[in-house]
């Protein structure tokens, strides 16, 4: 090699190194500690509301700027109303195995707030509670050490002038607090005394559920308002969804400003779809929400996962996610072992989120009756949907469910989609333990 040659080739040399001492690095768990969990879930909350998943209605920049820093899942699927995806999502365990009725949730299941307290982790369930109406100490059953919930000892406004429960103590709010605000501030507070050992923080937001009332930064904000029948009006939901994002933004702040952003997985989902028949926009197209129904519409949601150093960065993920797979998740990061008795349905994505292959899921299995309905059963891939009676539909051509294929219809890969759903439904037949009813329980929710 000539001088000078060799020289360039030294001076290139000497400049990657430099390069790849300064960029970003993955640390092993072990040389990183035990990392913070922020798990946020947003209340009736559909995929098409966020910008980052081309949603144009409303202003979602704390959410758009997550999801650029980190991986944006494109097929998060949830159950189809709130209390069926809370239980999923605490257990990691279908509501075939599980599941009650509509408000309640067996007090004797193990979550995942029991499994990282059981770990050594401080614990904090702040927002909306609704798994059991009046049992004092069933936060702390669930392993959260701390509480700040609408919905837990009884029912009272959430939004303006809200009633709330500390640790299950009653808290009554007559000043024009807004109660997203009072959630918010506890669970930012929560960060700054556990900043010095690794925190579990369950935040599941009361936002943005109806009523669609004023908040705070609406023009319609009404401080003297103490019922959820008043100043309700439809262009309030874009004002609740833009005010819900500045909530996550100011958890995200105050992670930063205690050092710990790196240090936290933050993880963003909704609980079910947007409100039935509440319109947003993607672009030219219209989106008209689901809830309640067993359609994209109802069961489709955010997710959005950011952890600095850790996960990829501005990454779109394809592969299916559903409500189950948020536990084993969490669990794989924090490095917490799940018991051996403990019946998982869930599978963790958190090699999905920093970049690498996982185990992809090839189909969601559902099990839906909110309140004693007959059974709604079905499988999906991200192509086809088999129901347990029977109907198969083309969900590329069909998102909306109207006409099942018939059986000349089902050839290819449509036939091979039913078989490979059909064999999944199997390993569910007899998954309903016999002392519970054969649908939800028929009560009052």
């Amino acid at each position: 090699m000539f001088p000078s040659m060799k020289s360039r080739f030294n001076k290139t040399l000497a400049l990657l190194s430099l390069l790849l001492a300064l960029a970003p690095q993955k640390l092993p768990a072990a040389e990183m500690g035990r990392p913070n969990v922020v798990l946020i879930m947003a209340d009736d909350l559909g995929y098409e509301t966020i910008g980052a998943n081309g949603g144009t209605s409303y202003k979602t920049p704390a959410l758009d700027r997550l999801a650029a820093q980190g991986v944006r899942f494109e097929r998060c699927f949830v159950q189809p109303l709130c209390t069926p995806t809370r239980v999923q999502l605490m257990t990691g365990a279908y509501n075939v195995r599980n599941y009650i009725t509509f408000g309640q949730m067996d007090p004797n299941l193990v979550t995942f707030g029991n499994l990282f307290r059981d770990a050594g982790y401080a614990t904090a369930v702040v927002g909306k509670w609704q798994l059991g109406r009046g049992v004092l100490d069933l936060p702390k059953k669930f392993g959260f050490d701390e509480s700040y919930l609408w919905q837990h000892m009884r029912l009272r406004p959430r939004y303006a002038n809200p009633g709330l429960e500390l640790n299950g103590v009653e808290k009554d709010y007559t000043n024009g607090e807004y109660g997203p605000d009072l959630l918010n501030d506890y669970a930012c507070d929560f960060i700054t005394r556990h900043k010095a050992k690794p925190f579990f923080l369950y935040y599941p937001m009361t936002l943005t559920h109806y009523p669609y009332q004023p908040t705070p930064d609406s023009p319609g904000w009404d401080p003297r308002a103490n019922d959820e029948k008043v100043n309700v009006r439809p262009e309030h939901f874009g004002h609740m969804v833009e005010y819900m994002d500045k909530l996550v933004g100011r958890l995200v702040a105050r992670l930063e400003e205690e050092g710990l952003r790196e240090k936290t997985l933050v993880i963003f989902v909704g609980d079910n779809g947007t409100k039935l028949g509440t319109p947003s926009m993607m672009g030219n197209r219209e989106v008209i929400g689901g809830k309640g129904t067993t359609t994209a519409a109802g069961m489709h949601v955010p997710l959005i996962v950011s952890w600095p150093g850790q996960a990829a960065t501005g990454k779109v993920c394809p592969d299916l996610v559903d409500s189950t797979d948020f536990l084993p998740t969490i669990c794989h990061a924090a490095g917490i072992s799940l018991p051996a008795n403990l019946k998982i349905d869930g599978r963790s994505f958190l090699p999905q989120v920093r970049g690498e292959t996982g185990r992809p899921r090839e189909w969601i299995y559902s099990w839906y009756s909110p309140r004693g309905e007959p059974v709604r059963e079905f499988t999906f891939n991200k192509r086809y949907k088999l129901y347990r009676t029977g109907e198969l539909y083309d969900l590329g051509k069909d998102a909306g469910e109207k006409s099942p294929l018939n059986a000349e219809s089902r050839t290819g890969e449509a036939a091979k989609a039913a078989r490979v759903l059909g064999e999944a439904l199997e390993q569910f037949t007899k998954a309903r333990p016999a002392h519970l009813p054969v649908t939800g329980a028929n009560t009052a929710g």
